[in-house]
C-alpha cells in the first residue's frame, strides 16, 4: 500500500487463493488478513471480499481510517449482542444520554436502594413486553444480572446445599454458587431443555433448595424451553417446594418466547432481566422480580450491603431509552442483525454441526470426529479467533466435544463472515495436519 502497489479500493485475493499463490498454509494467511484489518488497513464487506481501505471514502463515510474503532480481530468468546452501526440509532443513544446530563448534579447523588418510582415504572413497561407483572414492592432494579443472582443464591440457600442446574448451563451461576459454597448438580436435558423425570428424581434424592434456569436461547446450547415443558417443570418445582432462579437473559432477544416461569409459578419464580444482552452489556442493569414483598425487601438488604445501589446515571439511562423508544429501536436492531448472522452462519459452517437459534447471537457447535475442543480452540487461537471449550459450561458428566461461538460485539457482519470462513476450513482438514501450524 505504502509503495502503490495496492490501490485504495482494491480487492484483495480470496484467502485460499493467496495461500496456494504462495505457497503457505491457509491460516498463516488468515492470521495476515486479520492483523491488517486489526491496523485498519484492509476492511471486509459481505459477498464481496477483502478490500484495501480509502481513508477518502472512511472520511466521507465519518469512520476512522486506522487506530482504535470497529476494526479488528473478531472475537467469538464474549457473548455480547450486535452493536449497532447505523448513524441515525447511535444518534438518537447518544441524543439520550445528553438529555439526562441536564439531570446530572442529582444523579451523581447516593440514591434509595431499588430504583425511583419513575425508573420502577419504565422497568414495569419493559417487563411487559414478557408478559411480566411486578408491582414496585416486588421489583428491584440491581446493578447487573451478577449481583441480582448472587444475592438470589444467598437468600435461598445456605452453604452445603444443593442447587439444580441443567447439565450445560451459563459459567457465571457456578462460579456465583462456587462462592456461596453451594453444590451444584446439572441435570440431564434433551432437545427441549431439564427432564422433568430427572428433576424429581434429584428433588427425591438430593432436596435442592432451587433449581436455576436460562430457559430462552440458552447459553450455550440455544435451545429454548417450550410451554408444556415448562408447566411440567413448574409442577414438580411445587411438588418438592423448591425456588425457580429464571435467568432470562436473552428472552427479549427472541421475538415471540413461551411464557416465562415468573408468568406460570409467580409466588416461587425468582425473575432476574438483565439488560446486558439487548441493549448493551456496559449498561450494567438488570431488573429483579421477587415472588413477594417480604422476598424483595430481604433481597434489597443483601444487595445494599454488597452494592450500595445501582448507578443513577445507568439507571436514568435505561429509563429514558423505554420511555423515548429507544430501547425498542435497539433491541429491534439486535433481532435484525442477530439473524442475518445466523444466516451467514449457516451458510458458512458444516451443516449437520450446529444448534442455533434464528433469533440469537450464538451459537453451539458439535466437532466432527477427530477434532477435541482443545485442538479446536487452540486452532482458533492460532488464527486470533476465540471460541469457548464446552468445558466452562459443563456441570455433569464428561465435557462433550463441542463449543461455543458468539457472533456478536463490535465486529461487523462482513468481519464475522472472514473468520467463520477460518474456522469452517479448519475443520475441513484433519486436527493432525491442522496442529502442525499451531
Amino acid at each position: 500500500m505504502r509503495t502503490g502497489r495496492l490501490a485504495p479500493s482494491e480487492r484483495l485475493p480470496p484467502q485460499r487463493l493467496l495461500a496456494e499463490r504462495l505457497a503457505l498454509n491457509f491460516t498463516t494467511v488468515a492470521r495476515g488478513y486479520v492483523e491488517a484489518q486489526a491496523r485498519g488497513l484492509v476492511e471486509s464487506r459481505v459477498g464481496q471480499g477483502t478490500f484495501v481501505r480509502n481513508p477518502a471514502r472512511a472520511a466521507r463515510a465519518g469512520e476512522k481510517a486506522a487506530g482504535p474503532g470497529r476494526h479488528g480481530p473478531v472475537d467469538f468468546t464474549m457473548n455480547l449482542p450486535p452493536e449497532p452501526d447505523d448513524p441515525r440509532l447511535v444518534a438518537r443513544m447518544q441524543a439520550g444520554l445528553a438529555a439526562i446530563a441536564e439531570d446530572l448534579p442529582n444523579l451523581l447523588r447516593y440514591q434509595g436502594f431499588g430504583g425511583t418510582g419513575s425508573d420502577k415504572a419504565a422497568a414495569g413497561r419493559w417487563l411487559a413486553r414478557r408478559d411480566v407483572e411486578a408491582g414496585p414492592d416486588r421489583l428491584l432494579i440491581c446493578p447487573g444480572a451478577h449481583s441480582a443472582l448472587d444475592a438470589i443464591l444467598g437468600y435461598v440457600a445456605e452453604p452445603g446445599d444443593v442447587l439444580c442446574t441443567e447439565a450445560l448451563t451459563y459459567p457465571g451461576v457456578r462460579a456465583l454458587a462456587a462462592h456461596r459454597g453451594l453444590r451444584v448438580v446439572g441435570l440431564p436435558m434433551d432437545a427441549e431443555g431439564v427432564e422433568p423425570d430427572a428433576f424429581a428424581a434429584a428433588c427425591t434424592r438430593l432436596a435442592p433448595k432451587a433449581i436455576y434456569l436460562n430457559p430462552t436461547l440458552q447459553n450455550p446450547t440455544t435451545e429454548t424451553i417450550g410451554a408444556a415443558r415448562r408447566a411440567a417443570i413448574v409442577t414438580v418445582a411445587r411438588r418438592y417446594g423448591l425456588a425457580i432462579i429464571e435467568d432470562d437473559a436473552y428472552g427479549f432477544v427472541c421475538p415471540d418466547p413461551p411464557p416465562s416461569f415468573c408468568r406460570l409459578a409467580p409466588e416461587i419464580t425468582y425473575y432476574v432481566a438483565g439488560l446486558a444482552k439487548c441493549l448493551g452489556a456496559g449498561l450494567r442493569l438488570a431488573y429483579l422480580v421477587a415472588p413477594s414483598a417480604r422476598a424483595s425487601l430481604a433481597l434489597a438488604s443483601t444487595l445494599r450491603a454488597a452494592t450500595v445501589m445501582a448507578s443513577p446515571v445507568t439507571t436514568a439511562l435505561a429509563t429514558r431509552w423505554i420511555e423515548d423508544g429507544t430501547g425498542d429501536a435497539v433491541l429491534a436492531f439486535v433481532r435484525a442483525e442477530s439473524r442475518a448472522r445466523q444466516v451467514l452462519a449457516a451458510r458458512l459452517l458444516p451443516p449437520g454441526l450446529v444448534r442455533a437459534d434464528p433469533d440469537g447471537f450464538h451459537l453451539w457447535m458439535t466437532l466432527p470426529e477427530g477434532w477435541t475442543r482443545s485442538a479446536f480452540a487452540s486452532q482458533g487461537r492460532s488464527a486470533g479467533l476465540g471460541v469457548v471449550a464446552s468445558d466452562a459450561f459443563c456441570a455433569a458428566g464428561p465435557a462433550p466435544e463441542a463449543v461455543r461461538i458468539c457472533l456478536g460485539g463490535i465486529s461487523t457482519r462482513a468481519e464475522i463472515g472472514q473468520s467463520l470462513e477460518v474456522l469452517a476450513h479448519a475443520l475441513g482438514r484433519s486436527p493432525a495436519h491442522a496442529s502442525a501450524y499451531i
